[in-house]
């Protein structure tokens, strides 16, 4: 009886030493994340990297702002919502030192409307609202100007601001990003990014006009993870990378979004 007891008590000591230690090595990244598509497309790599053994936490923000904020002051291991030239004109704006490891996917921007259903039904005044930070800003014009609404400066394209416009039909109204599908009430149209028009369930389908996904746009403004520049390295964002560009979550983007969020290659 004796020799029973100890060796249960043997088997529960190992047990327990067991789950302490496989727990002491599981690694943790923390990854900032706008909800639609990106936390959405976080939470499939999930059970890819728990095969790793690396746990996924996923924090949500609703702003463009605060994600870098928190990578840079190490609050987050990476964050993927945005794309390149937000992220260059963000590191110079704030003095930040962050940089990026893959391009993960395209959301092409569109014009919306509740109150017309073409671009020629747009009156001389009518208001359109944009993004009012400068590289979703300057796409928006390069889109509205596409769409033959306004006229910029010749050779601008997306570096354009609403000072650059040169001749309109139409008035440019300068909201935060998030704000712009509430406003389509109150505005003849707006200038939407894919992530805030997939949130409010309005689909490039949708659009007057939107972004040609197989563009040079979509190479250019093709979201990516970013991290802490010397970050790069780290065995745990590499295998987060290679997850983000992995076939199955290539197949999840085309199966999920039917067009309003491309995959990258």
């Amino acid at each position: 009886m004796k020799k029973v007891l100890v060796a249960l008590v043997l088997i529960l000591t190992l047990g327990l030493f067991g789950c302490g230690s496989q727990k002491a090595t599981e690694k943790v990244l923390k990854v900032g994340a706008t909800p639609v598509p990106h936390a959405e497309i976080l939470r499939q790599v999930q059970p890819i990297l728990e095969k790793e053994g690396i746990k996924l936490e996923i924090i949500e923000f609703t702003d463009y702002v605060k994600p870098n904020i928190a990578l840079a002051e190490k609050e987050l291991d990476a964050n993927y919502f945005q794309h390149v030239p937000y992220l260059e004109q963000f590191n110079k704006d704030r003095g930040l030192n962050l940089t990026w490891t893959v391009k993960v996917h395209f959301e092409p921007m569109g014009l919306y409307s509740k109150k017309v259903k073409s671009i020629n039904e747009f009156k001389p005044g009518a208001k359109i609202g944009i993004p009012n930070d400068p590289t979703n800003g300057g796409r928006a014009l390069a889109l509205l100007e596409k769409a033959g609404l306004i006229t910029l400066k010749p050779g601008l394209g997306i570096k354009a601001t609403v000072k650059d416009i040169t001749s309109k039909k139409v008035d440019v109204v300068e909201l935060e990003a998030a704000q712009l599908p509430r406003s389509l009430d109150d505005l003849d149209g707006a200038v939407i990014n894919g992530n805030y028009a997939q949130e409010a369930k309005l689909s490039p389908k949708d659009a007057l006009i939107a972004e040609d996904a197989n563009s040079e746009a979509a190479e250019t403004f093709g979201n990516v993870l970013a991290v802490r520049k010397g970050d790069e390295n780290r065995e745990e964002i590499k295998k987060l990378s290679e997850a983000l560009k992995s076939e199955e979550i290539k197949k999840f983007i085309n199966e999920k979004y039917n067009g309003a969020v491309v995959p990258l290659n």
